[in-house]
């Protein structure tokens, strides 16, 4: 009885000791890849880091100005779209409500939350140099949408991703020449942009230059609408209680365009007749105020940038070099031509 006992539990320990061998090979070197322990010393592992578990989300914060236009409504149900409906990525959106403090608080905040990447929309050209240096030193990459910054930053960011503001103001003036002709006595009203705003400066100085040379084109007034259809409508009904001898209005974005048409017709002239009217964005509102003939062209700024950031962050990750401008392809829409657009307008 002693002897099968002894039997018994010299079995017990042989299979406990067993077990145990096996439990340890499993726990042992978790993180190695197929090769085993065999693996290179210099190889990657294939999962992620201990303090990042597998399948971690791409964190991304994107800092908006606001909802001033129908064209910055678009662009952030583009990043909310393109992010929010990819389970790869995590967004965190500010809305700044047109104050740059604010975005630098936003900022601010991503830093600190570790974000994996930033989207920056800048309210303003200046001001930007402490806080992306802060994102610099943290090792987080800074993607500027539709708008730069001050000349000389570059460092301080990856890439821009958007319009080319310049061309977009001398394509503007090219349909005005083309609409006249270069000996045409024209008046012009400049509706501008907030001040400041690249967006702004650059349509500015496209416009003014390609018409420097043409002595009959003169802009008569030129004041800040803000990019808002109600400052639009504002300045341009001041001006026409003034002077009605006007034959363009140059507005730097579509929603000023329609202010400024509604206080047209409200002082008894034809929009798209009496005044042309040039708009830059290329929104839904332009098409069809073209389609009524209130309007005479817009020059098209594409404001569907979601997946251009995101392909540009994922890029990034991936080691890949990135242009530090990446451009968005666009057209300008006049005559038949925006009217046969209309129907497939997104924004």
């Amino acid at each position: 009885m002693k002897r099968n006992r002894k039997s018994l539990l010299l079995s017990l320990l042989t299979l406990m000791m067993v077990a145990t061998l096996f439990a340890a090979c499993g726990n042992s070197n978790s993180g190695n890849t197929a090769e085993g322990n065999n693996a290179p010393a210099d190889k990657p592992a294939n999962t992620a880091p201990a303090d990042e578990p597998a399948g971690k989300k791409i964190v991304v914060g994107f800092a908006q100005i606001g909802a001033e236009s129908g064209w910055r409504d678009a662009e952030t149900a583009s990043i909310k779209d393109t992010f929010g409906n990819d389970p790869a990525f995590e967004l965190k959106f500010s809305d700044a409500q047109q104050k740059q403090e604010n975005q630098i608080k936003a900022i601010r905040s991503f830093i600190a939350q570790k974000v994996d990447a930033i989207g920056l929309a800048p309210v303003v050209e200046s001001g930007w140099e402490t806080v992306l240096k802060e994102a610099k030193d943290a090792g987080i990459p800074v993607f500027l949408l539709d708008r730069g910054i001050t000349a000389g930053n570059e460092d301080l960011y990856t890439s821009f991703i958007g319009s080319d503001f310049i061309l977009e103001g001398e394509n503007a003036a090219k349909w005005m020449l083309d609409e006249f002709g270069a000996d045409a006595q024209v008046n012009i009203v400049q509706l501008e942009g907030t001040v400041g705003a690249s967006a702004a400066n650059d349509r500015k100085k496209g416009f003014e230059d390609a018409i420097a040379g043409n002595a009959g084109y003169k802009i008569v007034y030129s004041q800040t609408g803000d990019f808002t259809r109600a400052k639009g409508k504002e300045v341009m009904e001041a001006y026409l209680k003034k002077d009605k001898n006007i034959q363009v209005v140059y507005a730097h974005n579509d929603d000023m365009a329609l202010g400024a048409i509604q206080a047209i017709e409200e002082a008894g002239l034809k929009p798209g007749t009496d005044i042309k009217i040039i708009g830059v964005d290329g929104v839904k509102g332009a098409f069809e105020a073209i389609a009524e003939g209130k309007m005479n062209v817009t020059v098209e700024c594409n404001p569907l940038l979601g997946p251009q950031l995101k392909q540009a962050i994922l890029d990034y990750q991936a080691g890949k070099e990135l242009p530090k401008w990446i451009k968005s392809e666009e057209d300008v829409y006049f005559g038949q031509k925006a009217i046969d657009a209309l129907p497939n307008r997104q924004y």
